[in-house]
């Protein structure tokens, strides 16, 4: 790393304490903030750097912040609060958020950016738990090319892709379209093994079989193993797609798009909570049908 840059990072859960190491990894000074403490210590006993009290004090300085946290809620706690992201950049800085949360959001937060003379980029990412473990996300953004062109070589060190889809909040609308996508898939991979189940195949042979040809997916690829031995333990919990698939269903009324598979699988992700799924992975969907029968 020949351009070590001044880095803050906003938020140590699943996604972003192995982003936040990526960073550091690639010779960048980091600076975190995590509002359980005790995290942010461990992060910098694994990777150096500095942990701070507020996310206020970790802008301070900063050439670039990037924020992942949980929902539209706890973006505006640590953004717009009086301790808060924006309270401490400067003019010039470029604030990234990677949280999924919605489009409206991130034309709040440009406009509180810009208001410093500051630059933002709405950020959603891809490839859950293990995808920020590797470095292998997808990122998909909004803002403008030219603070875009700024950020890619950063956002890149835990990035296999990134784009920019548009102004901002184009990252997020685009965020909303892969989790629908998603959750047709699982909903589908979840009925379509269960039919192997309940026919006597053996779910292994068939799935080797079907995923050589057009129902092939990284879902099918990655879960139906898994899948076939209910286990869900895998980071991207249900209650966190429900979230998702809230802000998504939203901005369908929004806009006038209809998806009535989307909003089906949202109850059907409802009936996972209510069975106690609720920090079960997404491909939990096929318990649910399970459960009814048993």
């Amino acid at each position: 790393m020949t351009d070590s840059r001044r880095l803050a990072f906003v938020g140590l859960g699943v996604m972003g304490y192995p982003m936040a190491g990526h960073l550091a990894a690639a010779g960048h000074q980091v600076v975190v903030y995590n509002r359980t403490q005790a995290k942010a210590d461990q992060w910098c006993d694994e990777h150096g750097g500095s942990s701070v009290e507020t996310p206020r004090e970790a802008a301070v300085g900063a050439e670039i912040v990037f924020m992942c946290v949980g929902n539209d809620e706890d973006v505006r706690s640590v953004a717009l609060s009086e301790e808060g992201v924006i309270q401490g950049i400067e003019a010039g800085t470029i604030v990234v958020d990677h949280t999924t949360a919605s489009a409206e959001l991130a034309v709040e937060l440009e406009s509180a950016v810009n208001a410093k003379n500051a630059d933002f980029l709405d950020a959603p990412v891809s490839g859950g738990q293990a995808g920020a473990e590797n470095g292998q996300l997808t990122v998909m953004l909004g803002g403008e090319e030219a603070v875009f062109a700024r950020a890619e070589s950063v956002i890149g060190c835990y990035a296999k892709s990134s784009r920019l889809m548009g102004a901002v909040g184009a990252g997020q609308l685009t965020k909303m379209v892969n989790q629908v996508c998603i959750a047709g898939i699982l909903q589908g991979l979840s009925e379509g093994l269960h039919l192997a189940e309940k026919a006597g195949l053996e779910v292994e042979d068939v799935v080797e079989v079907i995923s050589k040809g057009a129902a092939q997916s990284w879902q099918m690829d990655n879960r139906a193993g898994t899948m076939a031995k209910r286990e869900f333990e895998f980071g991207f919990a249900v209650n966190w797609m429900r979230k998702d698939l809230d802000i998504a269903l939203a901005t369908a009324r929004k806009v006038g798009a209809r998806m009535p598979l989307a909003g089906l699988v949202d109850q059907f992700y409802a009936d996972v909570q209510a069975m106690g799924g609720s920090r079960w992975d997404t491909s939990s969907l096929i318990e649910r049908l399970r459960r009814v029968e048993e």
